[in-house]
């Protein structure tokens, strides 16, 4: 997982070659042309997709991660905690995943997790050891605009 600044966001090239590129896009100039539809900057490769949403509260929250992509969440209004867990120890929900889309959800109530609270100016690079709770609330429900950037590994 990386936490950080928009500001800082190429501090954090050389670790994959898509997330370098996808680091030139953590920009207001291209994160507000966005739609919900995807936009794809490299075919399946890497795309980002606008997320609306009001955060929930935790009894309807559960853990997802992914396998052959890592996410980059980009908030540009509201706030919105995110917990993270790492998926080895949690219990994957088969009923509720989709490997064809790349997701995988996770049953567990009470894991060991970090939580982290992000607004606009952040941005959280979940790799698929990252198990993700997204939605969560913190003081209260929040109107949340998010880009969710994919990038293949």
């Amino acid at each position: 997982m990386i936490v950080g600044k928009l500001k800082d966001a190429a501090d954090y090239r050389g670790i994959h070659p898509m997330l370098d590129k996808a680091l030139d896009y953590l920009n207001d100039a291209f994160l507000n042309t966005v739609g919900t539809e995807s936009t794809h900057m490299e075919g399946q490769e890497l795309y980002a997709t606008l997320n609306l949403f009001e955060t929930q509260p935790d009894d309807v929250l559960f853990f997802e991660a992914h396998r052959d992509y890592l996410d980059i969440h980009v908030p540009l209004s509201g706030e919105e905690r995110m917990d993270i867990a790492y998926t080895p120890e949690l219990s994957l929900n088969e009923a509720v995943s989709k490997p064809e889309n790349d997701f995988y959800a996770y049953s567990d109530k009470n894991p060991d997790h970090q939580s982290i609270v992000l607004r606009h100016g952040d941005f959280l690079v979940a790799f698929p050891s990252d198990a993700h709770r997204v939605k969560g609330q913190v003081n209260g429900p929040s109107d949340v605009r998010k880009v969710v950037f994919k990038i293949k590994l």
